[in-house]
């Protein structure tokens, strides 16, 4: 069960943020400020927060920058009509993971609700293991045995993702929209190049293969 927390003044948006998320399964709770907002985070586990700047009593940027200094790290979408640069980089900067303006489509949003929740999950299952293969998420250090190999940021996140879910095809743009964001202007050629060095270190491990599913994408394999 997760639950999405939706911070605005306005009720007939949340309203509709509701229907749609409501349709994917999620739990709905509503703030129409900031103090609500930290008033319900007392009571109740929230797994998302899809955030309004402009609301009174306290705004969103004053109840992310409050959030993250109190160690609250769950994911937060910022959507307000703010589209200036500035109100973007305040944003990020006070911690929130994603930004829209509004008005907003609402399919967009599901989507990238469901993108930062997935974000969420591979940071929360921390390691993997196989065999003599340990993936550290904290470390982005792949162990074979006693020996640890640092990867680059993007290369681990993939790897990892694959084989946190075996069998599981991914196209290349699941893939980019979850390691690189949704907002990126990467090339879904880059995930080619990726799996490509990926294939390289690890080719000669038994514990798994990345294979291609032509025409779809790529999925990790364990051998029996």
């Amino acid at each position: 069960m997760i639950n999405i927390l939706l911070v605005d003044d306005h009720e007939k948006i949340r309203r509709l943020m509701e229907i749609y998320l409501r349709r994917e399964g999620f739990v709905v709770h509503h703030a129409q400020d900031g103090k609500e907002a930290l008033e319900s985070l007392e009571h109740q586990h929230m797994d998302l927060l899809v955030v309004d700047i402009m609301m009174p009593s306290m705004d969103g940027y004053e109840l992310v920058e409050t959030m993250r200094k109190a160690g609250l790290t769950m994911p937060i979408l910022m959507v307000t009509a703010k589209e200036a640069y500035l109100d973007k980089k305040k944003g990020f900067d006070t911690g929130i993971d994603d930004y829209m303006v509004k008005p907003v489509d609402m399919g967009e949003l599901v989507l990238r609700v469901r993108a930062l929740l997935r974000r969420a999950k591979i940071h929360a299952e921390k390691k993997i293991v196989m065999g003599e293969i340990e993936l550290d998420y904290e470390t982005l250090v792949v162990r074979e045995g006693v020996v640890g190999q640092l990867l680059p940021k993007k290369e681990f996140y993939l790897l990892y993702k694959l084989l946190a879910s075996p069998k599981k095809i991914f196209t290349r743009r699941d893939l980019l929209d979850e390691i690189w964001g949704l907002d990126s202007e990467v090339d879904e050629r880059t995930v080619d190049v990726h799996i490509k060095r990926l294939r390289e270190k690890f080719s000669h491990r038994p514990e798994f293969e990345i294979i291609t599913v032509r025409g779809l994408g790529y999925k990790a394999e364990r051998p029996i």
